[in-house]
Parts: C-alpha cells; structure tokens; sequence
C-alpha cells in the first residue's frame, strides 16, 4: 500500500491541495489567519482532470475497498469527488466522458473492406435479396480496381462474376469466354506467363514432373496421356529436366487430348504445341513423339488412345477434373466415367494437379467464398513475382483469371 500511496501522490502533487481544501474548507477558514482564496474554474478543471485519471485507472489499484491517502487521511477518491462535486458539474464532466466514449467507438469501427462487402453481397444473393446486392455492387464498383491492390483486384473482376449469377448469365459468359475465337498472341503469352511465375500453377506441375520422372526408372517406352496441355509448360519442363540426365533416356509418347472447342483448335490445336515441343526435344537429346486426339475428355475411348504393349501408361489431369460435373450437378456422371475409362488402362502411375477450391458441389455461397480465398491467393502471388503497373500481370489476370469468377 504505500508504493501505492508513493505512486499516487507522484501523479497527483499539483491537485493534492485542492481536494484537501474541499475536504477540509472550514478547518481551514477556522484557522487560517487569512481566508484561503481560490480559482474556482481553475478547480473545477483540476477535479475534472482527476476524475478521468481515476476512472482510467486499473480495477486491480483501486478495489471496492480500497482507497487512497492525501495528507494524512485515507479516502476513497471517486467517491469523494463525485460526492463533492456539484450535480451540475458532474452531469457536465458525464457528458464530456460520455461524447469521448461515443468519438472512440465511432473511430473503432473500420470501414468495410472490399472482401466483406463482396461476401456480404453474395450471401444476398443466396437468399434472393437481389435489392440490397445490387446497392452493394454500385459500391463496389466506385471502390475497385484492376489496377489496384490483389484485393481491389480480384474484387473488380468477382464483383461482375456476382453480376452474371444475378442475371444467370454465367454459364453463357463462361463459355463466351471459354470459345472465343481467335485467341490473341497476347493470350496465348499470358497463359504462359501465369504457369511460369504463379507457385500455384508452377509448383503443381514440378511436383507432377517430378512422380512421372520418377515413374521412368527402368521403362524403355512411356506413353503420357493429358488431359488438358493447354500451351505444354509442363512439358517443357520436363524436356528440359530429362536432357540433363546421363545415361540412356526412354522413348517418350506424349498423347494431348484436345477438346474441338478448345481456343487451341483455332490457331491449329495442338499440332504447334506439338512441333513446339518435339523441336525442344530435339535439341535436348530427349527421344520425343506426339500425338493429339480432337475430343472432348469424357467421350475419349481407350482405342482412340492407341497404347501399345510395353509402354508404360502415365496419365496426367493438370487442372482438369474440377470442371468436369459429377453426379452432383448432373444425371450423366463424366468424372467418373473418365477415371473409369483410365482405370481400364492399367496405368503405372496417374497424377492429379488441382485447385484447392470446391467449385462444382457446393452451394453457391461457401462456393464463392472458397473460390474468393483461392484467386486471393492467386493475385497475392502475382502480386509478388510481378510488378504493380505490369501489363503482363493485367494480361494475365484479365485473360486467364477473370473467367473463372463468372
């Protein structure tokens, strides 16, 4: 108690003789030879002063029945000062403590960011209040930007993704998106860009690079069968791993699946990937074949496949079962149907590249919300390999993303 009483007394040494004239005002005129004269106003400010230091302080100092002492006398000191202030005083000293509270709370609420209000405006839509999504969409559109940060960004492009849902325009918007013909070089060296540079892309594929490589050992032929190449990154890659190898490399088949509406059939499908990558093969010294078939992944047989005996089988989906529907959304199960159909091909090893993200058996709501945290992830990334004011990064995000919001 007396490092308390030590303490308090530090603090409280320039309006300890104004309380103890309030607390002993008539022993003081009794006594004293001379009438104590004061500054009212300027006493009021000091109690004012000490009522806010004392409601500030910890429970833990001043207790229900603890008190303080000031010249000799223990006292409780919110008590006293309340007690001995007037009632106007004190109504006016609540007042001031009351509006600081109110300013404190209105500073403490943040305002909400673009993420909330996305999350907010689809959970409306969820429950059909298709009113209050639409102010918030005229909201978001005057705060966002493809130019901005990763969270403006992806906000820009999924706020037009809630626009389609609102209209049940996106399946069509999809596949608008999905078939546009022709393709732009610009495109075709965003996607190539967005597989090099993004670690979700880039690092699925090196870890699927590195079970095939793996599955090599001992074969002399491999036939690799994918389902979706899309502009043969991963392969390239993998050309380029095998070169540095010593010893004798097998014969490699590579068989691309290519979906006749695919934006590759438009500028010669998979025939220049294929030249592409057989002249990389070529000059890395890697025994190289490829082959495409023109066909949609679920109607793919395992004739038009054309495996040969002492090949070992290596199948590949990069990224290519979640857009295929399941029984979910669906009476005609094409997942399953596909893995059936690989299953039939006894295949050394199948290998499976995908999006953490549940985008087909979800309801909307925890869909989109998974899908929000994905891309997030996905612009952050960009965001970091690629400078802000990067046209490949707008190109990347624009042209390979932005479909996938709708």
């Amino acid at each position: 108690m007396l490092e308390t009483h030590l303490t308090l007394l530090s603090w409280t040494q320039d309006i300890v003789m104004p309380i103890d004239l309030i607390l002993n005002q008539n022993t003081l005129e009794s006594q004293s030879p001379d009438p104590v004269v004061y500054d009212e106003d300027k006493m009021r400010l000091k109690l004012q002063e000490l009522e806010r230091v004392l409601l500030d302080e910890d429970d833990d100092m001043f207790g229900p029945d603890q008190s303080m002492e000031i010249d000799g006398d223990w006292v409780d000191p919110i008590q006293n000062v309340l007690l001995h202030d007037s009632p106007k005083e004190s109504s006016s000293s609540d007042s001031d403590l009351s509006s600081i509270s109110s300013n404190k709370e209105i500073s403490l609420v943040p305002p909400q960011t673009p993420k909330q209000m996305l999350i907010d405006c689809a959970s409306m839509i969820s429950e059909g209040n298709i009113e209050e999504a639409s102010a918030i969409i005229n909201e978001l559109r005057k705060m966002v930007s493809i130019q901005g940060d990763p969270p403006q960004r992806i906000a820009a492009y999924m706020v037009e993704g809630l626009v389609a849902r609102m209209a049940s325009s996106g399946k069509f918007l999809y596949k608008a998106l999905k078939c546009k013909e022709p393709p732009s070089s610009d495109t075709l060296a965003a996607m190539q860009i967005l597989f090099e540079v993004c670690p979700c892309f880039k690092f699925g594929f090196m870890a699927a690079n590195g079970a095939i490589t793996e599955a090599f050992k001992d074969e002399k032929r491999v036939h690799i069968i994918d389902f979706d190449i899309n502009q043969g990154s991963q392969y390239m890659t993998l050309i380029q791993t095998l070169g540095t190898r010593s010893g004798k490399l097998p014969h490699i088949r590579l068989t691309g699946v290519d979906d006749p509406e695919s934006v590759q059939r438009a500028i010669g499908g998979l025939k220049i990937i294929g030249q592409r990558l057989e002249k990389l093969a070529e000059v890395h010294g890697v025994p190289f074949e490829f082959r495409a078939v023109a066909a949609k992944a679920p109607n793919v047989t395992p004739e038009m496949l054309d495996c040969r005996p002492g090949e070992a089988v290596v199948v590949n989906f990069a990224f290519q079962l979640h857009h295929m529907p399941d029984e979910s959304v669906s009476t005609v199960n094409q997942r399953d149907q596909l893995l059936r159909m690989v299953k039939s091909l006894n295949p050394k090893l199948v290998t499976v590249v995908e999006q953490e993200v549940n985008t087909n058996t979800a309801p909307f709501f925890p869909r989109f919300v998974e899908a929000y945290n994905y891309y997030s992830a996905v612009f952050e990334s960009l965001d970091a390999t690629l400078p802000r004011e990067s046209q490949d990064r707008m190109n990347v995000e624009k042209q390979c993303l932005a479909a996938g919001h709708s």
